[in-house]
């Protein structure tokens, strides 16, 4: 049975209260990883930076091991119990753990305990953003319009681009505004309690929505999964597989060519912190214009195409941008990482609506969390770190350019396998 069921709360309102929790889990995962080399020196101490370097990036991985499992427990309060509790709970618990970075105390005071410490948080950040993503993209699709859902969708994910955009930004103002030994120092904390605000706001928005149509329906007939994931699992194990490799490119890529990428124009490129972040910033900005065009295009023109359009380009494109990054111009590296990024972007713009049409609302929560989880947990989270290693091994500064056009790859082979689902109606069982 398919049914379509109209918005009982303004659209607007359900797009902005998932946007604030997207732009909160993607401030703190970007903030992390823009603040690196600041972070290897407070808590991994070692004579080598590379190897410093590589414990920081790990401990940025470790949290998307934690992602999968966070991904199971929230999809299973948010088909069993509703979008909007699932989706507060989230918000909150990323707010307490990327707050408590910023208050811990430093390798100098505490000694390995306060890696301890660090990796503890970035697992309770993980475990947080493992229902936020997918949830939030539920909770939108399922009030959404079926001639706007893809242009609705893709600007939920233009929450993600936000948030790393605003930690890019700090980042930026911190190394403009601070000396290297006030950073050192005390100012580093800054932009981790920074998130409490934009927490806050997200938590008020979050309470004040009522839940999705979709999930009303299905609770008021007593047809929510009693265990979601087994049920995914037995009635939807293939859609659930397309979506893990559907995901590859904006997984991956998305962070090669954002988080990874303002290291590697340090490292490979030449260029300065302030350059590095400015680029990224504005690789950002692109992105955040991108995604709601590929979002109308997917709803105009078909999921399919607009998949295909940004694929292949990451495909091409991704050894020549990689190139122009480490070619030490400012311009290079600036056009070298917008291009990669407004890939990732359009794919990205057409990739959530697909997933949710795929699923039927009684797993569809947990279908996209697991999902998306899982795809990050191999591909996104390990991403700065395997780039890094590559480097290492390989002595050649375009190892990572293989890694974005291996992500690409797996990405454009699970198009081949989607159907086309522009217009249909959402699935209720």
């Amino acid at each position: 049975m398919q049914t379509e069921t109209q918005p009982k709360q303004s659209t607007v309102k359900v797009v902005r209260a998932a946007i604030v929790g997207t732009v909160v889990e993607y401030y703190d995962f970007g903030i992390y990883g823009y603040m690196a080399t600041i972070i290897a020196s407070l808590f991994f101490v070692s004579e080598n930076d590379t190897a410093a370097l590589l414990g920081t990036f790990a401990t940025f991985a470790v949290a998307f091991f934690l992602r999968v499992p966070g991904g199971i427990f929230f999809g299973h309060i948010g088909d069993k119990y509703g979008r909007k509790n699932a989706l507060s709970w989230t918000i909150l618990l990323m707010v307490v753990a990327t707050a408590a970075m910023g208050m811990m105390p430093t390798y100098v005071t505490l000694g390995v305990w306060a890696t301890a410490i660090l990796v503890l948080a970035r697992c309770l950040q993980g475990f947080a953003a493992g229902g936020e993503l997918g949830g939030a993209n539920a909770f939108v699709s399922e009030s959404a319009p079926a001639k706007w859902r893809a242009f609705q969708t893709s600007m939920v994910n233009s929450g993600t681009y936000l948030g790393s955009l605003v930690a890019s930004l700090t980042a930026l103002a911190l190394t403009s505004v601070f000396t290297h030994d006030q950073i050192m120092s005390w100012a580093w904390r800054i932009p981790f309690l920074l998130s409490v605000v934009i927490g806050v706001v997200g938590i008020w928005i979050r309470n004040h929505m009522e839940d999705t149509p979709q999930f009303k329906e299905l609770e008021d007939k007593g047809e929510t999964a009693k265990v979601p994931v087994k049920e995914l699992l037995t009635s939807s194990g293939p859609a659930l597989v397309k979506i893990i490799f559907l995901g590859a490119l904006i997984t991956g890529g998305y962070y090669i060519a954002s988080v990874y990428a303002a290291t590697y124009l340090q490292k490979a490129g030449g260029q300065s912190s302030t350059v590095a972040f400015l680029s990224t910033s504005l690789a950002l900005v692109l992105g955040v214009i991108t995604l709601p065009i590929a979002g109308y295009l997917a709803d105009r023109y078909g999921r399919k195409p607009v998949l295909f359009t940004g694929t292949v380009a990451a495909v091409v494109l991704g050894v020549p941008m990689f190139m122009l990054m480490a070619g030490g111009s400012i311009w290079q590296a600036v056009v070298g990482q917008s291009v990669l990024f407004i890939a990732v972007s359009v794919v990205n713009g057409a990739s959530y609506v697909t997933y949710v049409e795929m699923l039927k609302a009684s797993v569809r929560y947990s279908g996209l969390a697991l999902g998306n989880n899982i795809t990050n947990m191999a591909l996104g989270g390990t991403a700065p770190f395997i780039a890094t290693w590559l480097i290492d091994i390989t002595g050649n500064n375009l190892a990572p350019a293989f890694y974005f056009v291996f992500c690409a790859l797996l990405t454009l082979g699970a198009i081949f396998f989607v159907k086309e689902t522009k217009g249909i109606e959402l699935r209720v069982d």
